[in-house]
C-alpha cells in the first residue's frame, strides 16, 4: 500500500468526508464568541473571521483517515464505529476552548495526524488568510502553516500570529530589569510579550506627558474629581429656517444609561439660538431622537430638515459638533455630567499637520460618510483624536529605537532586519514594533467619530459594529487613560495576552500574494475565501492601513509601499469598482474559478481541499427561497474540475431558523470538502443519478447522523454525499440531453433525503408507525376516531391499545396524540408493559426540555434494555423533517433539540442513577432500603 492510498491505489477517505461531531463543533464555535481575554481575534480587528474551534476541527478531520478507509485495521462495521467515536472524542476535546493550552491533547492530536499522513503531514496554505484563524490552528496542530493575502493588513496580522512568535521562542525580554522579574525561563513568545507590555507602558507615559492636558478630569458636585470615560458629542448644522438660524444638534438618542435604577438621559433646553443640555434621571423618559433616515428636526423651531440639506452643509464644511454629556468613572456606576465650557474648549485643538494621507473612495460597499463631506480618512477623527493617534504612532518608531538599543545592550548581535530574515537585535526591535503598531492601529477603532455610546451597558462601543462605515450622529470620544474602552494600557494588555498564548512553534510563513497568481504546489488548501460583496475588505481596511503605514513604513517598506491597500486585484464583487452589479459578479466568479482551477491543477491528491463558504445571497423563486450564491459556488467548483465530497453546516449562533427543506437553508457558514475529479470521469443520465443516490445516500446519512448532527442541519449535510455522486461525473444529462444544473441536483437530493427518512419507518414497531402516520396529518391536534381505527388496523395495532399505552387519548369519537408536555412527570420504561420507540422518544423530549441532559440521560439508561435507541434517534430526525415540511416551528425545535443533544444524553446515560418507580421502592426489604 502506498503512502496515503488504499489497497486499490485510490486516496484514502478522510474523516471530514464521512462524519463529524458537528453539534459539539457548532456549540463550541458559538461559545467562542463570548471569549475575549487572550483570544487571538483580540490582537487586531478583522472582519468575518471563522471560529478557531471550527478551523481546528476541520483541519484535523481533513488530514485524519476515516476508519472505513482502513479495512485491514477495522474490518467490521462495529470496529469502524468504535474507532470513529474515538476520533470524535479527540475532536470534541480539541474544540473546547478550556483545553486550548493542553499540550498533551495537542500531542495526541498530532500523533493521529502523523499516523494518517505516514509521518509526513503536508503544509497547510490559506490563500485568503484574512484574520488568520486557519493558519493559526494549523500551527497549533503542529503543522507547517502558510498564510497569504493580497491585503497588507491581514498579512501583518498573520505575521504577528504565526510567523514572528516562533522566531523568539524562549527569548527573555530586553527591557532593563524585565528579565529578572520572574524566575525560570520564558516559554514561547512570553519574553517578547513582556517587552511589548513594558515598552507599551513607556509609550503611555510619554503620551500622557505630551498630551495628557487634553484629557482633564471631571469635577463632581462634592468638589472631588473623577476620570472621564468619554465625552459624548452631537453633530450640528445651522437651521435652514431664516426665522431661526440656530445651531441645530443632530441627536439620534438622548439616552445615557438604561440600567435599572441608574437610568440617565440628556434633556435639551432651548436658550435663544442654541440648545444646552442637562442630565436627568433615574425617573422620566428622554424625548425621541431628532435625526434619522428621513432627515432631522430643529429643536429650537421644530422645523423638519431634509438629509439633502444636512449633507450639503457637511460638504460645505459647515458641520460641527457640540458637547452633549460627560461620562465619568464612579464607584459601581457611571457619573453623567452636563457639559462645561472648560471641557468643550479643551477639545478645540488645531488639526495636526502630519495626519495620515489617504482619501476615502468616492463610493464603496457600506460607506455613507462621503455624502456628508468626509472625503479623507483623517476626517473620521476629531482634532483631539488626531493629536493623540499621531503622537501614539510616532512613539512606535521611538520605542523601536529604544528596543534596538536595549537589545544590543543585552548582547544580542546586531543582525539584519526582520524582512530580510534577520534573527538579531534589529529583527527583534522590528518584531516588537509590529505589535506596538498593531495596538496603535487597533486604538483607532475606539478613538474615532464612528464610536458610539452604549446606554444599555454604560460604555462606549468601538467602530465597526458591522462591516460598514455609516454616518454616526452622536459619538463618544473616549479617554486613552481612563481604564475603560479605548484605554491604551488595556489595548496593550490584550495584545500581550494574545502574543503570550499563541502556539509559537514550527515553520510558519505569512506573505503577500494575489490568490489568482500564486503557486499552489506541494501544499494542501484550507481556506475561507471572500463571498461576492459581503465585505468590502480593501476599502474598510484602509482605516487601519493609513496608521500602520505611518508607524511601520520603514520596517515593512515593500508591504506598505503604496498609499492605500491594493484594490484592482481584490476578489470582491464591488459594483462601484467594476462598473455595475453584473460586471462585479462576473469578475468575482471568474476570479474564483481561476483560483480553484489553479489549485485543482497543483493540488496534492492524497488529501481533500476544504473551503468555508458564508451565505448571504438569496432570491425567491417558484420552489421557495434558493441560495444563488451557494449554487454558484457549487457550480463553479464542479466546473473547475472538483468533486464535492462533503458539506458541513457550521453555526456560530445557537438560534435556529426554520425553512423548507427544498431551500437548503444555510448556517452561518458551510464547509465543503472536495477533491480533483478524475480526467476520465464518465457521463450518466438523470435516471442513473437517481438510482445511484438511492443506493448510496441511506448509508451515508447513517454515518452523518453518528456525529450527533442536529436535525435542522441534516438536509445541508446530506448535500455532501449527494453532491459526491453528482460531481463525480463529468456531466449528468437530463431526459432531453441537456446538462443537469446544480439547482436541479439539489432538488433531487432533497427529495431522496425525504424518501430515505420516510423509509426508516420500516425499522419501527407497529405503535410507532401508527403515531408517525397520524402525526404527519394531525400533529398533536385532534382527529376523528374512525380514521384512527382504519389506520390502526392497516398497521396491525389498535386505538384502544395505544390509549392504554399512554401515547394518545381516544374520547367521544376524537383521537389525539399526547404531546411531550402532556405526558406524566414520572415514567419508568422498565415497568412499561407496552413500550414503543415513540413513547420513549416523547418522554426523552419532555425530560430534556423540562429537566435537562442529566434527567434525559437517566431515562435513556433505563430504556436501552427495552428499545433500540438508534431507532429512537432516527425517529427524532424523522419527526423534525415532518415538522419542517408542515411549518410547525415550535414542535420542530423540540425534536431538533433532542437530535442535537443525543450524544450528550448518551454520555449522561452511562453514569446515570437507575430509575426506581414507586412500587419498586415499596417492595424493598429494610435491608435493601
Amino acid at each position: 500500500m502506498s503512502s496515503g492510498t488504499g489497497s486499490n491505489g485510490t486516496p484514502r477517505k478522510k474523516l471530514i468526508e464521512v462524519a463529524l461531531p458537528l453539534e459539539e463543533i457548532n456549540k463550541q464555535s458559538a461559545r467562542e464568541k463570548s471569549i475575549r481575554h487572550g483570544h487571538p481575534s483580540t490582537l487586531h480587528l478583522w472582519w468575518a473571521r471563522r471560529p478557531l474551534a471550527a478551523c481546528r476541527a476541520v483541519l484535523f478531520a481533513q488530514l485524519v483517515d476515516d476508519p472505513s478507509s482502513r479495512p485491514d485495521e477495522f474490518p467490521s462495521d462495529e470496529d469502524v464505529l468504535l474507532e470513529r467515536k474515538r476520533l470524535f472524542n479527540i475532536i470534541e476535546r480539541l474544540v473546547d476552548w478550556d483545553n486550548v493550552n493542553d499540550k498533551a491533547l495537542y500531542e495526541e492530536a498530532h500523533a493521529e495526524i502523523m499516523k494518517s499522513c505516514e509521518g509526513n503531514p503536508p503544509p497547510i496554505l490559506d490563500p485568503f488568510a484574512g484574520g488568520g484563524s486557519i493558519p493559526l490552528e494549523a500551527q497549533r496542530l503542529g503543522l507547517e502553516a502558510h498564510a497569504s493575502d493580497l491585503n497588507p493588513v491581514p498579512v501583518l496580522i498573520n505575521k504577528a500570529l504565526i510567523e514572528i512568535p516562533p522566531k523568539w521562542a524562549g527569548q527573555p525580554p530586553v527591557f532593563p530589569g524585565a528579565a529578572e522579574s520572574r524566575m525560570g525561563d520564558w516559554p514561547g513568545a512570553t519574553g517578547l510579550a513582556e517587552d511589548v507590555r513594558r515598552y507599551g507602558q513607556w509609550m503611555r507615559d510619554e503620551t500622557e506627558k505630551r498630551i495628557g492636558h487634553l484629557y482633564p478630569k471631571a469635577k463632581l458636585e462634592d468638589g472631588t474629581e473623577a476620570n472621564v470615560i468619554a465625552w459624548i458629542w452631537a453633530r450640528t448644522v445651522t437651521c435652514p429656517n431664516p426665522a431661526c438660524g440656530g445651531t441645530m444638534p443632530l441627536v439620534h438618542s438622548f439616552w445615557l444609561g438604561k440600567k435599572k435604577g441608574k437610568e440617565r438621559y440628556v434633556e435639551p433646553v432651548v436658550e435663544g439660538k442654541r440648545v444646552r443640555f442637562e442630565i436627568r434621571g433615574p425617573k422620566g423618559q428622554p424625548r425621541e431622537g431628532v435625526v434619522g433616515r428621513n432627515g432631522g428636526v430643529c429643536m429650537i423651531c421644530n422645523t423638519p430638515v431634509p438629509l439633502t440639506y444636512i449633507r450639503a452643509e457637511g460638504k460645505a464644511g459647515r458641520m460641527d459638533a457640540q458637547l452633549m454629556a460627560i461620562a465619568a468613572e464612579g464607584p459601581r456606576m457611571r457619573y453623567y455630567l452636563a457639559p462645561t465650557d472648560e471641557h468643550e474648549q479643551v477639545a478645540k485643538v488645531e488639526r495636526p499637520n502630519d495626519v495620515p494621507d489617504g482619501e476615502l473612495p468616492d463610493q464603496a460597499l457600506g460607506f455613507r460618510v462621503q455624502g456628508y463631506g468626509m472625503t479623507e480618512w483623517a476626517d473620521l477623527f476629531t482634532n483631539r483624536q488626531l493629536v493623540m493617534l499621531t503622537t501614539l504612532n510616532s512613539l512606535v518608531g521611538e520605542a523601536r529605537q529604544n528596543i534596538l538599543a536595549d537589545a544590543l545592550a543585552a548582547e544580542i548581535p546586531h543582525g539584519d532586519s526582520l524582512v530580510h530574515g534577520g534573527t538579531g537585535a534589529v529583527a527583534y526591535a522590528d518584531s516588537a514594533a509590529l505589535y506596538l503598531a498593531l495596538a496603535a492601529s487597533k486604538a483607532a477603532v475606539f478613538h474615532c467619530t464612528q464610536a458610539r455610546w452604549r446606554p444599555d451597558a454604560d460604555k462606549s462601543a468601538q467602530a465597526f459594529g458591522r462591516q460598514a462605515i455609516p454616518m454616526v450622529w452622536d459619538f463618544a470620544e473616549v479617554s486613552p487613560y481612563a481604564g475603560a474602552g479605548g484605554d491604551w494600557s488595556g489595548i496593550i494588555d490584550g495584545v500581550c495576552k494574545v502574543l503570550g498564548g499563541v502556539p509559537g512553534l514550527g515553520l510558519a510563513v505569512a506573505s503577500q500574494w494575489d490568490a489568482t497568481k500564486r503557486d499552489y504546489s506541494n501544499v494542501i488548501i484550507s481556506t475561507d475565501p471572500p463571498y461576492y460583496d459581503n465585505v468590502a475588505y480593501a476599502d474598510l481596511s484602509d482605516f487601519f492601513y493609513v496608521w500602520l503605514r505611518r508607524s511601520l513604513g520603514d520596517v515593512f517598506s515593500d508591504l506598505l509601499g503604496t498609499l492605500l491597500t491594493p484594490k484592482s486585484g481584490e476578489l470582491v464583487a464591488d459594483q462601484y469598482r467594476r462598473g455595475g452589479k453584473e460586471q462585479a459578479t462576473q469578475f468575482f466568479e471568474e476570479g474564483f474559478r481561476q483560483v480553484f482551477s489553479s489549485i485543482r491543477r497543483e493540488a496534492i491528491v492524497l488529501y481533500p481541499t476544504t473551503v468555508f463558504y458564508a451565505f448571504k445571497q438569496a432570491e425567491s423563486d417558484d420552489v421557495g427561497e434558493a441560495s444563488t450564491g451557494w449554487e454558484t459556488l457549487l457550480e463553479g467548483m464542479i466546473r473547475s474540475g472538483w468533486a464535492i465530497t462533503a458539506t458541513w453546516p457550521m453555526r456560530t449562533e445557537m438560534a435556529t431558523r426554520m425553512r423548507g427543506m427544498v431551500s437548503n437553508a444555510l448556517a452561518s457558514s458551510v464547509v465543503l470538502a472536495c477533491r480533483p475529479r478524475p480526467e476520465d470521469a464518465g457521463v450518466i443520465d438523470r435516471r442513473a443519478l437517481i438510482n445511484t443516490l438511492k443506493a448510496e445516500l441511506p448509508g451515508a446519512l447513517k454515518e452523518v447522523q453518528q456525529g450527533g448532527i442536529a436535525p435542522v442541519d441534516l438536509a445541508q449535510a446530506a448535500i455532501g454525499p449527494g453532491m459526491a455522486v453528482f460531481s463525480r461525473y463529468a456531466r449528468v444529462t437530463e431526459s432531453d440531453g441537456s446538462p443537469m444544473s446544480v439547482r436541479a441536483a439539489l432538488i433531487l437530493i432533497n427529495q431522496i433525503l425525504a424518501e430515505v427518512l420516510s423509509e426508516q419507518e420500516g425499522d419501527f414497531d407497529s405503535d410507532t408507525r401508527f403515531c408517525i402516520k397520524w402525526f404527519e396529518t394531525h400533529g398533536f391536534d385532534e382527529g376523528k376516531y374512525g380514521q384512527a381505527e382504519t389506520l390502526s388496523k392497516a398497521l396491525d395495532t389498535s386505538v384502544a391499545g395505544l390509549d392504554r399505552s399512554g401515547v394518545l387519548k381516544a374520547r367521544a369519537g376524537i383521537v389525539q396524540l399526547l404531546s411531550p408536555g402532556e405526558l406524566p412527570e414520572t415514567y419508568d420504561p422498565l415497568a412499561d408493559d407496552r413500550i414503543s420507540v415513540w413513547e420513549v422518544a416523547m418522554h426523552l423530549a419532555k425530560r430534556l426540555d423540562e429537566q435537562g441532559i442529566e434527567a434525559a440521560g437517566q431515562l435513556m439508561a433505563a430504556a436501552k434494555s427495552r428499545v433500540d435507541l438508534d431507532t429512537a434517534k432516527e425517529l427524532a430526525y424523522l419527526l423534525f423533517s415532518i415538522c419542517e415540511r408542515r411549518n410547525w416551528a415550535q414542535t420542530a425545535l423540540l425534536f431538533n433539540g433532542l437530535g442535537s443533544a443525543w450524544s450528550e444524553i448518551e454520555k449522561a446515560s452511562r453514569t446515570a442513577v437507575p430509575i426506581m418507580n414507586t412500587q419498586q421502592t415499596l417492595d424493598l426489604t429494610p435491608e435493601e432500603d
